[in-house]
């Protein structure tokens, strides 16, 4: 039996996207609301808990290592509980693959999780429970007065719905998931006011469609009018990044709402996926290329300042080489901001498991180098415009330089950087973390930026640095 300072403490394990981190948030607010506590060391708990991600192989392994680990060394009376999409994917399969597991519940449930652990403290067999409901509804109607934020800093997601309608042929997540529901406006809004009194700096909406919001609920351009509700009530946030934005979904309405809130970052993540028409039919998703350049360029002529990211797949089935030099040309064409690549991943269950064609391994890994080689130049010609401007930046940490001098430098992100998944400013000094301040830019990488705290400093060129369109320092 665990000593007895583990009762009542739970250890939770959150992997995965921005969406999964603000789940892992709710859960930890039922448990503490239930007299419970979290702790960081898995043997001071009762309660083991792995909120897990299944989107890929890869996720879907990393969760069942950790799942194994936890079970390997439990010990007692402790339990170990899968949440998260893995669970709801494979359900009570799951038990096979970790044997030991004591219980299962799935995304759409998370509000019922202190319900499971009472289940599991008072069992009297061995056998695993599971909760995993198919018709629930995640969001809005049942949250249990729990807020649907992650707080990260100075910043914090939002989550404003859950689940998607999308039919691509190449994701889990509408199984995984369910269909989209959208959280009502008076509950976010609710829950942005509380942010901004928390001085949260930089408000994160996640969905995993975010320009879906509000279908469900009758709301005509249900984004833009969300948009306009948050900042009328948190005129304080000094941003809001939207995240997750679904292509032939970006309306005029949002772009002027956009254009219209000066705290709204001119930043929109639109992944496409793809830029030929073919590839895009077979993956089943919006296939009308023209609608995606006259939309990029009404967004660029609207925000002169917007950064544009997406992410593509590259291998496909049945990605001809044409294709992929068409979606090479689409890149070159509309010069993205921010790009994220992915080798396509083969997913049982999905209608892309079953198309013919598929692409070598060794076919996708040279795909991708070249479509990244690409991007590369296109990232650094970008971020060389920024040379000589100035930009502000909300300051996450600080640290030393590699090089001999060990100078203190602060790390920062500014409009075009969203966390996790975008470049950095760094800058010579100690700037206050959590706080926005301007900089000037005097180098530029491929992914990051160089700035100086002092906006009127002169550029010092450094030696193996860019500055500029075309200026490289001997």
């Amino acid at each position: 039996m665990p000593p007895r300072k583990t009762q009542n403490n739970y250890y939770l394990l959150s992997l995965g996207c921005s969406k999964n981190t603000v789940d892992s948030e709710s859960i930890a607010q039922v448990l503490n609301h239930n007299g419970m506590r979290g702790v960081g060391n898995p043997d001071s708990a009762e309660v083991l808990i792995v909120n897990t991600c299944g989107f890929i192989d890869a996720a879907k392994q990393e969760s069942i290592d950790a799942l194994r680990e936890l079970v390997e060394h439990k010990r007692g009376k402790q339990m170990v509980i899968a949440a998260g999409c893995l669970s709801q994917r494979y359900g009570s399969n799951l038990v096979q693959e970790v044997p030991g597991l004591d219980g299962v519940i799935g995304t759409r449930r998370w509000m019922d999780i202190f319900d499971l652990v009472s289940r599991l403290r008072e069992r009297k067999h061995p056998e695993p429970l599971y909760h995993l409901p198919t018709d629930a509804n995640v969001v809005g109607l049942d949250e249990r007065g729990v807020l649907r934020t992650s707080v990260q800093g100075a910043s914090a997601y939002l989550k404003i719905a859950d689940g998607c309608r999308r039919p691509c042929a190449f994701c889990a997540i509408p199984k995984i998931k369910g269909t989209a529901v959208s959280r009502p406006v008076e509950s976010i809004v609710r829950e942005a006011l509380h942010l901004q009194k928390a001085g949260v700096k930089e408000l994160i909406l996640i969905a995993q469609d975010s320009t879906d919001y509000g279908y469900d609920l009758g709301l005509k351009d249900g984004l833009a009018h969300l948009l306009n509700a948050i900042t009328d009530a948190a005129p304080d946030i000094p941003w809001i990044r939207i995240m997750y934005a679904y292509p032939g979904y970006v309306t005029q309405g949002l772009m002027e709402a956009m254009a219209k809130h000066p705290q709204v970052l001119p930043y929109l993540d639109m992944p496409l996926q793809h830029g030929h028409r073919d590839t895009l039919l077979r993956m089943k998703r919006p296939a009308k290329i023209e609608w995606v350049y006259e939309t990029v360029g009404n967004l660029r002529s609207m925000l002169p300042n917007l950064c544009v990211r997406t992410t593509f797949i590259v291998g496909y089935p049945g990605e001809t080489e044409a294709e992929f030099e068409g979606l090479l040309q689409f890149v070159r064409d509309l010069r993205f901001d921010r790009v994220g690549a992915f080798k396509y991943s083969y997913e049982i269950g999905t209608p892309s498991a079953a198309l013919p064609d598929q692409v070598a391994d060794e076919v996708k890994q040279e795909r991708y180098e070249r479509l990244m080689e690409l991007q590369q130049v296109i990232s650094l010609a970008k971020n060389q415009a920024f040379v000589g401007k100035t930009l502000d930046i909300l300051v996450e940490g600080h640290g030393i330089s590699e090089d001999d001098s060990a100078t203190p430098i602060s790390l920062g992100r500014s409009y075009r950087d969203a966390p996790e998944i975008d470049g950095y400013v760094l800058v010579e000094g100690e700037l206050p973390v959590g706080e926005i301040v301007p900089v000037r830019v005097t180098g530029a990488t491929t992914y990051d930026l160089i700035a100086s705290a002092d906006t009127q400093a002169p550029i010092i060129i450094q030696p193996g640095t860019v500055y500029g369109e075309g200026m490289i320092p001997l």
